[in-house]
C-alpha cells in the first residue's frame, strides 16, 4: 500500500458521496470552490486551473473539501471572507482545533459539526478499501445569506 495515503503527502482526498448526498438534501449546494473536473460535486466549480481561492463566491451556496495541505489555512480564511460576503459556505476540514486557523475563523464564528469516525475518501474515482485518512474529520458551516 502506498506510504501517500496514510501520511500528509496526499493533498486531494474525494469526498465519499454519501456525506455529500446527505449535506447537499440540506443545503442545495451551487458551488465546488475546490475540484477537479472529474471529481467535482456541482456543475459549477473551480478545478485548480481557475483557482477558487481568487474567485468569487458571493450569493453561492459553497460546498468545500478543500487540498488538506499547507494551503488549508488560506482555503478557511477565504470561505470566511465569502460568508462575511453573503455565501453560505460548508467545509470537510481535519479536525484540528489547535490551529491558529480554527481559533481565527471557526471558533466561535461557525457552526461546527464534527463528525463520528473516521471517513473513506476516494482516490480517482475509487475509495481506499483498507481504511481513512490520518486525521478525524469534521465539517463546519459558515452562514452568509441564505
Amino acid at each position: 500500500m502506498d506510504a501517500a495515503l496514510f501520511s500528509s503527502a496526499r493533498t486531494d482526498w474525494e469526498t465519499p458521496k454519501a456525506l455529500f448526498d446527505k449535506l447537499n438534501e440540506e443545503f442545495h449546494f451551487t458551488l465546488d470552490p475546490a475540484s477537479t473536473d472529474e471529481n467535482a460535486l456541482c456543475k459549477k466549480h473551480f478545478t485548480p486551473r481557475e483557482d477558487g481561492l481568487a474567485q468569487s463566491w458571493r450569493g453561492e451556496t459553497v460546498y468545500c473539501n478543500p487540498p488538506y495541505g499547507r494551503d488549508l489555512p488560506a482555503w478557511i480564511e477565504k470561505a470566511a471572507t465569502e460568508a462575511r460576503k453573503g455565501a453560505t459556505v460548508v467545509m470537510l476540514i481535519p479536525a484540528r482545533t489547535d490551529t491558529k486557523a480554527f481559533h481565527d475563523f471557526i471558533y466561535g464564528k461557525a457552526e461546527i459539526r464534527f463528525l463520528k469516525g473516521r471517513l473513506k475518501f476516494g482516490l480517482g474515482g475509487g475509495y481506499l478499501r483498507c481504511g481513512s485518512v490520518p486525521f478525524n474529520g469534521s465539517h463546519f458551516q459558515t452562514r452568509g445569506k441564505r
